[in-house]
Formats: structure tokens, sequence, C-alpha cells
């Protein structure tokens, strides 16, 4: 399939989980002999030092610096390529799906990577980067979250096929990493007001509660104020080809849920994934879901609040943690590498048909 994605950012994982996400996913397109164009809006942000995947291998990367551009330069290639899909968070994101609506093309398609947001977003009126007259527009809505969201997705807002796509992780790109073990337990994400409670509870009481222990904190935009234990390490920013060995160098690693996503449920965050991939043990916050795709104590540790954080941590829970990680590897790799998902998402864009064309006064309404 001819596929083209305009999505936040592949280039830069600054600062955000869609770049991993679309990177696993876009390279599974490839090795299965799909093509792809990535079309990613420059932005200062992501740009320069930030940019960490520049020239991509694996597909076609082309930045654009208005929406007249994608209209003007790249008009031909989007009518003609199989699927058209635009991804959650694009910026004039509304004004790009109209633009993109009233073109003659096969398959126009959302990929929300955070459709619980997404939702709380359009429920308190705001449609900067999704409106919600026009989430019925699309062929087909991906969503990052499963479950009931999907439900919710197709009765709530109109989604006339709203279908599950998780994120997923290349695995050659995460795998088990020969570095020293230096951390007790590891947090990899950037800060969330509504997942700080979480990493309180779940790392940094713990933290001081076990003062002989050692803990890391990566992530961009952390606020001066908190209270950082002096056994918590702080990396500002760490580039994915530096996760592997991350997540290696830890015997626990942390997934904290936006409150949103934990609400809803369903929502496996690409940091499982990966961490899964290169055999850490997972302590994580608790949502509907979880023990579906980890079973729990099994595969991942959940914990309700900082005791049990403390007992994992100290072994008090009974819980073998190589035997978890393994588990969690086993189930990733077969079901949820990028190549997996890649075969989702191609198995659905066949089910559903291609668009009847627009006559040429529909098209330039």
């Amino acid at each position: 399939m001819d596929i083209v994605i305009l999505g936040l950012s592949l280039a830069s994982s600054w600062g955000n989980g869609h770049a991993t996400t679309f990177r696993a996913l876009i390279k599974g397109l490839a090795a299965e002999g799909h093509r792809v164009l990535f079309l990613e809006r420059e932005v200062p942000w992501y740009a320069g030092d930030n940019r960490d995947l520049p020239d991509p291998d694996f597909c076609e990367l082309v930045f654009y610096h208005s929406l007249d551009e994608v209209e003007q330069r790249h008009g031909d290639r989007l009518r003609a390529a199989d699927a058209v899909i635009v991804g959650s968070y694009v910026p004039e994101g509304a004004d790009l799906i109209d633009r993109l609506a009233k073109m003659d093309l096969k398959r126009l398609c959302f990929y929300d990577i955070d459709t619980p947001v997404t939702m709380d977003l359009l429920d308190q009126g705001e449609e900067a980067h999704l409106a919600r007259r026009q989430v019925p527009v699309f062929d087909m809505y991906f969503s990052f979250s499963g479950g009931r969201v999907l439900d919710r997705l197709s009765e709530r807002y109109g989604a006339r096929a709203p279908r599950a796509l998780f994120c997923s992780v290349d695995e050659s790109r995460y795998s088990r990493v020969d570095v020293p073990m230096k951390w007790d337990m590891g947090y990899l994400g950037t800060y969330s007001d509504d997942r700080q409670p979480g990493l309180e509870a779940l790392m940094l009481e713990p933290a001081r509660r076990l003062p002989h222990m050692k803990f890391v904190v990566a992530g961009a935009q952390y606020p001066e104020g908190i209270d950082w234990p002096d056994n918590v390490e702080r990396i500002e920013h760490l580039p994915p080809s530096e996760h592997a060995a991350f997540y290696s160098a830890q015997r626990f690693t942390l997934n904290i849920t936006r409150v949103a996503m934990r609400r809803l449920g369903w929502s496996p965050s690409v940091r499982l994934f990966e961490a899964a991939a290169v055999g850490t043990p997972i302590l994580s916050d608790r949502w509907q879901g979880l023990s579906e795709l980890l079973p729990e104590g099994k595969a991942i540790v959940i914990a309700d609040g900082t005791e049990d954080a403390v007992a994992a941590l100290t072994g008090e829970d009974g819980t073998a943690p190589e035997a978890l990680a393994a588990e969690a590897r086993r189930i990733v790799l077969a079901d949820h590498t990028g190549r997996a998902r890649a075969r989702d998402l191609v198995r659905m864009l066949h089910d559903c048909p291609e668009r009847e064309s627009l006559s040429e006064e529909e098209e330039t309404a």
C-alpha cells in the first residue's frame, strides 16, 4: 500500500511519545513492503539538537511550513495514496482535516495516540487539533486506546469505524544491553500534572523510605520546586537511541498513566512495550485492560500505592522479577512489535472500502 501520514513528529522524540510510536509502526510497514510518506510541520521546538531522526531510512520524511504547502506541493501524492492518515496533536489539525476532507482521497483516517485526552478536550470545546464535527468524517478512526473507548467514540462522537491500534515497539532497537545495573527503579516520561501524583506515590515516596536504593527519572519539562529525594537522579532528556541501555540498567522500570487514560483503561503506553522488549521487570499503576495485556503477577507488578511499590522493590511481595520480565517479553515480541502492528493496520485498511470520487465541484467547494 501507499500511505501518507501527517503526524505530530517523526524526526524528534523531544517531549513527546508520538515519534517512537510512528517510528516502530512505519518501520514495520516498510518491512512488510509498503510505502510511506510522512509529512511533518516544521516547528522550532522539534528542530536543531532536538531532532534525533532527521533522515529515516524506512520512509520518506518531508517537512512543511504551511497548510497551503501541503495542498500545493503534495496534493497529487495525497490523492494517489491508498490511505491518508492524520495523527493527533498535529499543528492546525482541524484546519488541515477540513482541507483534506475536500480532496478526492481514497481513504481518510485519523490515528489518535492520545484518545482519552482528545475526548476530554472535545468535551471542553477545545478543537484546535480536531473538531468534534470532524470525527464522523473519517473512514476509520484508529485509537491507541481500546476497550470501551471505542464504544464511546462511536456512540458519543459519531466515529464511523473506530478501531484499536495500540502502540508498538521496534524490537531491533529494544533488546537487552550489557551495561552495569545502576538503579533499583527508573521512570521515563515527560512531566505531566496528572502523572505527578503517581510518580510521587510509586517512586519518590519509596525513594524516601529506601534511602539505600537508587532511582532515576528521565524526561523533560519538570518544573522547579519538586522535592527530589537525594537518591533520585534526574536526566533532562533521553533520546531513543539510549532507551534500551537505560532500561537495562534498572531492576524495575515504572509505568505511570495519565488520569484520562487510566479512567477509561486499555491505553498501553509505548514505554510498557519498550521495557518489556528489553526484559526489564515493570511496575505500573492500575487500569482496566492492563492485566489482559500483561497478566498481573505473571508479567507485571501492578501497584495501588506506595506500600505495593516498596514491597516489590524489597522483595516482600514474593514476586520473581526475572520470571515477570521473561513473560512480558514473550508477549510483547509475539503481539506488539512494529511489524505486528503494521499488519494490523494494513488488514484494517483493506477492510475499508475506498471513497467514491468527488466531482470537480465538490472538491473545489
